[in-house]
């Protein structure tokens, strides 16, 4: 059953497309993922000898910082009942994300991993952000697909439901990823 609310904002896709599309949004959410571990596990195997791209680390916060200001207006957007800002918002958030995700895999694609050089506390806090940030990225992917999933759809009281973990964690990521940029960017070579 479906509320006043949801009857105000008809689905973007076609019912028809439903279950094509929630097959796709499945891939992504689980080859995503595996296309990083390849990176990360294999890196010698995409490097194109003289691509330059040292650059792209300090792009990816700047992408992750934006990503993180656009969610937390969406979230501002969506508790003022102001729905098309919210939309807005968090199709620019998505578009970041992806923006994110392809200079990511460039990166890592042509630049083996840098070791973070700090010692101490800072060590312990480093490894900390680092290794949550890693595990909740890798959930964030089939979250956000599936939250954008049940918008496009129509499927408001789902894609609420699911919004509710989606938010914090791919805020976490967003601004963590950020965080860790700062932390090892004085040990890239």
């Amino acid at each position: 059953m479906s509320t006043p609310t949801e009857e105000l904002r008809p689905p973007v896709l076609a019912p028809a497309d439903y279950t094509r599309y929630k097959i796709i949004m499945g891939v992504l959410g689980a080859v995503v993922p595996l296309l990083v571990a390849v990176l990360y596990y294999f890196p010698e195997t995409f490097r194109i000898p003289g691509a330059e791209v040292k650059f792209l680390p300090a792009v990816n916060a700047v992408l992750n910082s934006l990503t993180a200001v656009c969610l937390l207006l969406g979230y501002y957007f969506i508790r003022q009942n102001q729905v098309l800002r919210h939309r807005a918002m968090m199709g620019t958030a998505f578009a970041l994300g992806g923006l994110f995700l392809l200079s990511y895999v460039t990166y890592h694609s042509q630049v083996a991993s840098t070791h973070f050089g700090g010692v101490g506390a800072v060590r312990y806090v480093y490894f900390f952000l680092l290794l949550t940030h890693i595990c909740l990225a890798v959930v964030t992917v089939g979250l956000v697909l599936f939250t954008l999933y049940f918008a496009l759809t129509g499927q408001y009281t789902k894609h609420k439901a699911i919004a509710r973990w989606t938010f914090p964690i791919w805020l976490y990521v967003s601004v963590t990823g950020v965080i860790v940029y700062f932390m090892i960017s004085p040990y890239y070579t």
